[in-house]
């Protein structure tokens, strides 16, 4: 039986850089042999069905199209609905109480190896903090976004793998949706 998944797609529509319009993404997804396609919002968030065989290798096949028709290349993330209900479960900010409006979540491509987290300073951008769980960053940024060192790029360079970053209205909007 087919899962539901969802598409984390980094660095598209944004600022007006690496344009890519919702309808040709679903496209590249249906192509690619998903169903019940869904985009949210412009920035890169697709839910669909898949079965297992076609999502074992959906991110590099969709970064692959990406690339091929729009010539630039995106990293996708994938997680299925079980694991954003638990990266939305897990979050220790919610449970501290920490206003939703300056929470943020940076999911990575793979789980980094322990003595790569160490590398991670927790002292980086003060008052900003985080805490690495598995494959999710949860942030608490109180001056925002677009103040932060805690960056996409950073934590890709200290833990080897790649991720993106949503809010978290946008999380758990996400997970609404591949819930419903």
């Amino acid at each position: 039986m087919p899962a539901t998944h969802l598409a984390l797609l980094r660095g598209i529509n944004l600022g007006g850089k690496n344009k890519l319009p919702m309808k040709d993404l679903a496209a590249m997804f249906a192509g690619a042999g998903c169903h019940d396609i869904v985009t949210y919002i412009q920035s890169g968030n697709v839910i669909f069905k898949a079965a297992s065989k076609v999502s074992v290798q959906l991110s590099d096949t969709i970064s692959s199209e990406i690339e091929k028709h729009f010539g630039c290349r995106v990293p996708v993330v994938l997680r299925t609905a079980e694991q954003m209900r638990k990266a939305v479960d897990s979050n220790p900010f919610i449970k501290e109480g920490v206003p939703e409006n300056t929470l943020h979540v940076v999911f990575l491509k793979d789980l980094p190896s322990p003595r790569r987290a160490g590398n991670l300073d927790p002292d980086r951008s003060p008052p900003d903090v985080f805490t690495l769980l598995g494959q999710e960053i949860y942030l608490r940024l109180p001056n925002g976004m677009a103040r932060t060192k805690l960056t996409s790029y950073y934590f890709d360079s200290k833990l080897g793998t790649i991720g993106t970053a949503r809010n978290w209205r946008t999380v758990t909007k996400l997970l609404e949706l591949m819930e419903e």
